[in-house]
């Protein structure tokens, strides 16, 4: 279960959960009434936390026009006081496939200072051992353990509440999700397979889905169709106590280092708007995988600096975190963005990108 610090953004659409499980007659088994029980606490916990988290972020709000966020001029002062950096990776040390000039020596020096180094991705296309790759292709030396991708995130969320092994997951997703899942020992359907198949709609036609589907979990996917909205619809809608779990709501992506794409929030959007209820996020900026790390590795939070290059997400999830925060200026948000009046996140500090930590250093002696 999940910490009472965890704030994980979701909210039940109105008589959603009392449709889902009492009309469906799920309480009404008594095998389900322990799973029911469970499942609706956790529910309502969260919706509590979220409310809660609303408060907050409104209370944010009035104090952002009187702290503005410092632009980062004494690296050293920030690198002295935690323990801990916690790195987002699109935007951040690379874009697409191209790596931000100066990552390399940054990281290095950081490392040489004893400081934890933690990389946290909203992206749910790659699982940890991908990502593993993906580092070392960039000539970047990177544990597995030092990774944590939203894929890894629903999986571990999933063990969390001690999800049922004998349910399935509907993954609309990609292969990042499909193997953190296999690892977790989660039966799984859909994914890229689902990408070709189509719906011929016909006089009287039914689609007919697995009712044993106890989740479906939304990411970023580049084969969604309206096969997979419909599936994911049908199991959320109609399967008894079934969870409606997202990797992000991110708006927008770097699939390439050229533009700005589609971000898994587009894919997650679709199912709110057909199913009518919102999803649990186990991505930024929900706590649950800050909350994850802390344990973990044992850090007090207060010790780590969240860095990343979108307000809403990263900043926010360091904020609700209870860390540091250094906007870096190299990916999302720009400096009209970070400015502008209707911004109510400011981070702590911000810089042009993470290598700042360098030159500036190099400035100050």
């Amino acid at each position: 279960m999940l910490s009472s610090s965890s704030r994980a953004f979701i909210s039940v659409a109105p008589n959603s959960l009392s449709k889902t499980l009492i009309s469906s007659n799920f309480v009404a088994k008594p095998r389900n009434l322990s799973s029911f029980s469970r499942q609706f606490f956790h529910l309502i916990t969260l919706k509590c936390n979220s409310n809660r988290n609303h408060n907050h972020r409104k209370m944010a709000s009035s104090v952002s026009t009187r702290a503005s966020a410092q632009q980062l001029k004494n690296p050293d002062e920030l690198i002295d006081s935690v323990e801990t950096f916690i790195f987002d990776c699109d935007g951040v040390i690379w874009k697409g496939d191209s790596l931000i000039d100066g990552v390399p020596e940054t990281l290095d020096m950081l490392r040489s200072k004893g400081k934890r180094l933690v990389f946290v991705t909203n992206n749910s296309t790659k699982s940890r051992k991908q990502y593993g790759k993906k580092f070392e292709s960039l000539g970047l030396s990177v544990n597995e353990e030092e990774i944590f991708a939203s894929s890894f995130a629903a999986a571990a969320y999933l063990k969390s509440i001690d999800f049922p092994k004998e349910k399935k997951v509907y993954v609309i997703g990609e292969d990042g999700i499909l193997k953190e899942l296999e690892l977790a020992g989660y039966q799984h359907i859909g994914g890229p397979e689902d990408g070709d198949k189509k719906i011929e709609l016909k006089p009287g036609f039914l689609m007919e889905h697995d009712e044993s589907v106890g989740a479906v979990v939304v990411g970023f996917d580049r084969y969604f169709n309206y096969y997979k909205v419909q599936y994911g619809t049908l199991c959320i809608r109609e399967n008894p106590g079934c969870l409606f779990i997202a990797t992000n709501r991110d708006a927008v992506t770097h699939l390439t280092d050229a533009q700005e794409w589609a971000g898994g929030g587009s894919m997650v959007s679709a199912l709110v708007g057909s199913t009518q209820q919102e999803p649990l996020v186990v991505g930024k900026p929900s706590t649950f995988m800050m909350d994850y790390v802390a344990k973990e590795f044992g850090i007090s939070k207060s010790q780590i600096c969240m860095v990343g290059d979108r307000l809403d997400t990263d900043i926010l999830f360091g904020q609700n975190g209870g860390c540091k925060t250094l906007l870096v200026l190299s990916g999302v948000t720009n400096m009209e963005m970070l400015q502008s009046p209707n911004n109510s996140i400011q981070p702590d500090f911000y810089t042009s990108k993470i290598s700042d930590f360098l030159s500036l250093k190099a400035a100050t002696v």
